[in-house]
C-alpha cells in the first residue's frame, strides 16, 4: 500500500469520495500472518456526546481504532481541566523552564525551550499564563508562528523533585512587556543583566492535564553561571553542530562552483 493511499485486495487504489461513509477495510494476509484492520474515517467513539469531552477528533478516532477510548475517557475525566487549578499554580510558580511548541499556518511545527529563575513563567490568573522572551537570536521562530497561528503546547516538567509535568494547551498572544505591565503590576522587576523581557507571550488556558512520572528521568541540578546577552559566538555553543560552511538552499551559489 503507498503510504496514506488505501488499496483493495487486488491491490489497486481505492478513491473514497469525502462523504462516503465510514468503513473498515481488511487487506488480504497470509493465512499464518495476524489480521491486521486498516481504518478509513472510523467511527469517533466520542461522537455522540457533543463534543464534551476534550482532545481532538484525530485521536478520539485513532482512541477506537486501537481500542484505548476507555482508557481515554477515563484519563480525560480524571485529569484534564480547562483551567489552572491551585496545585497547578504553585507548580509552574516554581518551574525554571517550559517547552513551547507552536506552528505558522500552514501547520509547519517548531519547538523551543524557554527558561529562566523559578517564576519567570507564571500564572496571572485561573485561565492564564505568561512566559517572557527575552533577547535572542533574532529569528524569532516562536513569535513568529504564533503571530499566524495562535495555537500553542506548553510542557513543564519538574525533574529533580516531584518528577512529575504538567501540559497547557491554549491560544497564545504577543504582549509588550511595558504593556503587560500596566495590566499586571505585580509582575517582576529584578532581573539577570541582560535578562530583562522584551515582550511577554500570554496563554489563553484550554486543557491543563499531568504529564505522568513513568518515564520522567530524575536529574540533579547543577549552578552554572553564564554571561546573558552576548553575542560571542564561543560562549554560545559556535557551530557545535558543524553546519556553518555547509551549503543552505536558501543561499545563492557561486556561477560555475559545482560540489
Amino acid at each position: 500500500m503507498r503510504r496514506g493511499v488505501p488499496e483493495s485486495p487486488s491491490g489497486a487504489p481505492v478513491r473514497l469520495a469525502p462523504d462516503q461513509p465510514t468503513q473498515l477495510l481488511r487487506r488480504p494476509v497470509p493465512a499464518e500472518a495476524p489480521t491486521r484492520l486498516i481504518a478509513l474515517q472510523p467511527e469517533d467513539p466520542h461522537a455522540d456526546t457533543g463534543d464534551r469531552l476534550p482532545g481532538s477528533r484525530g485521536e478520539h478516532l485513532l482512541q477506537n481504532v486501537y481500542g484505548t477510548h476507555k482508557r481515554a475517557e477515563r484519563f480525560y475525566n480524571d485529569q484534564v481541566l480547562d483551567h489552572l487549578n491551585e496545585k497547578m499554580v504553585e507548580f509552574i510558580g516554581r518551574m525554571e523552564m517550559l517547552f513551547v511548541s507552536t506552528a505558522d499556518n500552514k501547520g509547519e511545527c517548531d519547538a523551543s525551550l524557554r527558561a529562566g529563575p523559578p517564576g519567570f513563567v507564571r500564572a496571572l490568573d485561573s485561565g492564564h499564563l505568561a512566559y517572557p522572551e527575552y533577547r535572542g537570536n533574532g529569528v524569532m521562530a516562536s513569535l513568529g508562528n504564533i503571530s499566524e497561528n495562535p495555537h500553542v503546547g506548553i510542557l513543564m516538567i519538574d525533574f529533580a523533585e516531584d518528577v512529575i509535568g504538567l501540559h497547557v494547551n491554549g491560544h497564545a498572544r504577543i504582549v509588550e512587556d511595558a504593556d503587560l505591565r500596566v495590566e499586571h503590576p505585580d509582575l517582576p522587576t529584578d532581573f539577570e543583566k541582560g535578562r530583562t523581557p522584551e515582550r511577554w507571550v500570554v496563554v489563553a488556558v484550554e486543557e491543563a492535564y499531568i504529564h505522568c512520572r513513568k518515564h520522567i528521568p530524575r536529574l540533579v541540578p547543577v549552578g552554572r553561571d553564564r554571561p546573558w546577552g552576548t553575542d560571542d559566538a564561543k560562549r554560545k555553543g559556535g557551530d557545535y553542530f558543524g553546519a556553518k560552511d555547509m551549503p543552505k538552499p536558501w543561499q545563492p551559489t557561486e556561477v560555475g562552483k559545482h560540489d
